[in-house]
Parts: C-alpha cells; sequence; structure tokens
C-alpha cells in the first residue's frame, strides 16, 4: 500500500497538470474566437507593436523638448528678479508669472507635433529632413535665453530670435506636407515667438 501512494500521488499530479494545461486551451480558443481569424489576430498583435512604438515615441519627444526648456530656464532664474527687473518695458510686457506656464505649454505642444512626424518612421527623406529642422530650431530656442538672460545682449538675442523665427516657419512648412495636423501644432508657436521677437526689439531700444 506504501508502495502505491506515491504512483498515485504521480497520476493525480499528472491528472491536475492535464487540467491546468487544458484550462489554458479553452481560455485560447475563447479569445480566439472572439478575435477571429489568424489574419485578424495577426493585424491585432502588429497594431499592440506599433502602439507600443508610439508610446515611446511620444514620451521621447516631450522629455526632449522639455528638457530644452529646462536647459533655456537656467540663466533665467537669476537675471529674471534682477538684470530684468530693472529694464525699461513697453506696455505690452507680461507678467513674469505667465512666461513659464506659457513655455510649459508650448513644449508640450512642440513635443505632440515631433511625435505626429515621428511615428510616420524614419525611413522617408522629407521626415529626416523635417525632424533635423525641428531639432535645430529647439536648439535655437534654448539658446536665446543664454543670449538674452545670461550675456544680458538684447540686441544679439533679437538677431537670434529672428533666425529661430524663420526655422519654426520652415519646420511648420516641413511638417504640413507630411502631417497637417502637426503644422497646426506648431502654430501657436509660431505667433508665441513672433510676439517675444517684438518684445526683445522693443526691450533692446528702450534700454540701450
Amino acid at each position: 500500500m506504501k508502495l502505491l501512494k506515491p504512483a498515485i500521488c504521480r497520476l493525480f499530479l499528472c491528472e491536475e497538470l492535464l487540467l491546468f494545461i487544458c484550462s489554458f486551451s479553452y481560455v485560447y480558443d475563447a479569445v480566439s474566437s472572439l478575435m477571429g481569424t489568424v489574419e485578424q489576430r495577426i493585424e491585432f498583435y502588429s497594431r499592440m507593436v506599433f502602439f507600443k512604438g508610439d508610446i515611446f515615441k511620444l514620451i521621447g519627444s516631450i522629455v526632449i523638448c522639455q528638457l530644452a526648456g529646462v536647459i533655456g530656464s537656467i540663466p533665467n532664474v537669476s537675471a529674471i528678479p534682477t538684470w530684468y527687473a530693472g529694464l525699461n518695458k513697453p506696455s505690452f510686457t507680461p507678467p513674469n508669472w505667465l512666461f513659464a506656464p506659457a513655455w510649459i505649454t508650448l513644449y508640450a505642444m512642440m513635443a505632440v507635433a515631433a511625435f505626429l512626424i515621428w511615428r510616420k518612421g524614419l525611413n522617408n527623406a522629407a521626415i529626416k529632413t523635417a525632424l533635423v529642422y525641428f531639432v535645430v530650431q529647439l536648439i535655437l530656442n534654448a539658446a536665446w535665453s543664454w543670449i538674452f538672460f545670461g550675456l544680458k545682449l538684447p540686441l544679439a538675442a533679437f538677431l537670434e530670435i529672428l533666425a529661430l523665427w524663420i526655422m519654426i516657419l520652415i519646420t511648420t512648412l516641413k511638417f504640413r506636407a507630411i502631417a497637417p495636423t502637426a503644422a497646426i501644432v506648431m502654430i501657436p508657436y509660431l505667433i508665441w515667438v513672433s510676439y517675444a521677437s517684438v518684445l526683445n526689439y522693443s526691450l533692446w531700444r528702450m534700454n540701450y
């Protein structure tokens, strides 16, 4: 009898294992019936892979754009309450508290625009060119704060922001040819930089 017990236990475990495996097959069959044909399942899995890739690209776009904003804001911390506060300003100068939320929003919109282009893939030369222009304008964006607030050179900053405005315009036009929605998302950014350019020029003229 003692010798039979291990054999019975093994038999019982095998039956349990078979039932466990069968339960998975039932689940698979149920899911398969819900998902339809093999072709439909392949399409579903393909979409899931692309979805994961899109999430990565969206997060990457947000991180890159917001990082540019952080780098550009470094000289502002000390210059705004000291040097900038002592400048003569035109009547249309916005309050200081508005700059941070405005730029955070604009960087987020830039990220969405870049994502809409990036998700198209990098096999197309037009897409690569558009993203290169985007990166260049992002670098010019961050550099402007260092010229204006860091070096305290309003005239040089004004010339630089003109170059930035041109690059934003070119980027927007490049985006429009690939994904019109991306170009639309860039328009508020272009408008804000147009306003900032006028403000920059006025600050230079009123103080130097």
